[in-house]
């Protein structure tokens, strides 16, 4: 590739491989925090034409994956789950225990087995996010073994740059990938939902979605903001025989709250079945 000619052992320090929708988040996000330059992260994917808007953002793009290893000290995993293996193995040589963090998204596969792959003792963190990375407002789990404390606590602060970073145990990465890295879709769709319902109250469609993302993002905010609970701040603007106890009940009776419950818990019981293998 044209891009490779220019990619200089040591210009890097992040490489991100497979960079599809989230490995793209993850590089704008991590340009527009400004810990890192465009020019610092190199990117890349099977198909590296699906990348030019990316090149065009003055991001490294790249076929060889050893090289971008090579070139960087952090390297992002970003594929799925059943390309990870052959990923893993593929890099493994070019991987320094001394110099590099290895950081992996993807779903499923845990860092015991990640290790195994790599069959070597480098740092490795095993992370969740979602695309709103990109905009710096991605909630990002992580977890790791306890002798990789310090890559641990190196990635929490470079994900702490992207919204928020939580540490949490291992085996709670799953549910983590159902309710953070689905549940953004899930919220999307409540939005899309509410906007739907102010274009049947009378609002043009694109005030009706304004209306209601700004609605959700002050929900959020005030939750965020002062550490409280939903239910708390429900009661504030709920009155008796009021419109707003009204709408809450009728959505109730229609399921809302358990249809988002069931929906969190079929996606963690899918993501768990997205690869087994010991």
């Amino acid at each position: 590739m044209e891009r490779n000619k220019t990619m200089k052992k040591g210009a890097a320090k992040i490489a991100i491989l497979g960079a599809g929708n989230i490995g793209s988040a993850i590089a704008r996000g991590l340009a527009a925090s400004g810990g890192f330059r465009p020019e610092e992260i190199v990117l890349t994917r099977r198909r590296p034409e699906l990348l030019e808007s990316l090149r065009g953002e003055k991001f490294g793009i790249g076929l060889d994956n050893r090289a971008a290893v090579k070139s960087a000290e952090i390297i992002i995993l970003a594929v799925g789950p059943q390309q990870v293996e052959a990923l893993a193995r593929e890099i493994a040589p070019a991987l320094d225990a001394r110099r590099h963090l290895v950081i992996s998204i993807v779903s499923g596969v845990s860092t015991a087995q990640l290790a195994g792959w790599l069959k070597k003792k480098v740092c490795l963190v095993r992370a969740m996010t979602n695309t709103a990375i990109a905009i710096r407002e991605a909630m990002t789990c992580l977890c790791a073994a306890p002798e990789h404390r310090a890559g641990l606590d190196r990635a929490k602060a470079i994900f702490d740059a992207l919204g928020k970073a939580l540490v949490i145990n291992e085996e709670l990465m799953l549910p983590a990938t159902a309710l953070t890295g689905c549940g953004i879709a899930f919220f999307l769709r409540a939005i899309r939902a509410a906007s739907q319902g102010g274009t049947q109250i009378g609002f043009h469609s694109e005030e009706a979605l304004i209306m209601a993302a700004q609605t959700a993002k002050g929900a959020a905010s005030l939750l965020l903001g002062r550490q409280g609970h939903p239910e708390s701040e429900i009661d504030k603007v709920t009155t008796p025989r009021g419109c707003t106890i009204e709408g809450l009940n009728e959505m109730e009776h229609h399921g809302f709250s358990s249809a988002m419950i069931t929906g969190i818990v079929t996606s963690n019981e899918k993501a768990a079945k997205l690869f087994k293998r010991e």
